[in-house]
C-alpha cells in the first residue's frame, strides 16, 4: 500500500464519525440482522455471528491493517472459534472501507469449497454499495445459513452458543 493510499484511508476512517455511519444502516438494522440470525440457526447447528466495526483506531490504521487481518482478530476476540463442533462463521463489516469479510471456523471451513465466502461478501458488498444493507445482511446470512444447513443439519437440541444479536465493535 503506498503513502497516498495509506493517507487517504486515514483520512476517510478518521472524518467519518461513527453516528454518521451507524445513521447509514437505518434503524431497524441491528433487529433485521438479528432475527435473520435466529431464523438461521433455526435450521442448523452452525452458529453465525455478525459484527460491524464503523472504523479502525489510529494504530491500527498506521500499521495498514487490512478488514480480512481485522476481522480474524474479532473472530478470536468474540470466541467464534469456540463452539462444540467448530461451526462458528463471522461476517464482519468494517462501514468506512465498505468492506465484508467472512471468517469461517475450521469444522466449517474444511467443507467449504475455496471462493465461496469471498464470493458471498461480494453479494453483499454489492447490495450495500447500492445503500440496501439489510437486503445484503439478510442474503448473506441466508447463503451462509444454507451451507451450514447443508452442512450441518438441525437435530433434536440445538443449543445457541454464541450471540444471534448484531456487535458493534
Amino acid at each position: 500500500m503506498t503513502f497516498t493510499t495509506k493517507a487517504l484511508r486515514a483520512l476517510t476512517h478518521l472524518s467519518a464519525p461513527a453516528w454518521l455511519l451507524r445513521r447509514r444502516l437505518g434503524p431497524t438494522f441491528d433487529r433485521s440482522v438479528e432475527a435473520a440470525i435466529r431464523d438461521s440457526e433455526s435450521k442448523h447447528r452452525g452458529e453465525l455471528v455478525f459484527a460491524v466495526e464503523e472504523s479502525l483506531r489510529i494504530p491500527a490504521l498506521i500499521r495498514g491493517t487490512h478488514p480480512e487481518e481485522r476481522a480474524r482478530e474479532v473472530f478470536s476476540i468474540l470466541r467464534v472459534w469456540d463452539t462444540t463442533e467448530n461451526n462458528g462463521v463471522l461476517i464482519y463489516m468494517l462501514l468506512a472501507d465498505r468492506d465484508v469479510e467472512i471468517v469461517a471456523d475450521r469444522g466449517v471451513n474444511s467443507r467449504v469449497p475455496p471462493g465461496t465466502w469471498e464470493d458471498i461478501c461480494r453479494l453483499m458488498e454489492s447490495a450495500f454499495r447500492e445503500g440496501r444493507f439489510e437486503e445484503g445482511s439478510a442474503a448473506g446470512i441466508a447463503a451462509i445459513g444454507a451451507i451450514l444447513t447443508r452442512e450441518y443439519p438441525a437435530s433434536g437440541a440445538n443449543p445457541n452458543e454464541l450471540p444471534d444479536a448484531l456487535i458493534r465493535m
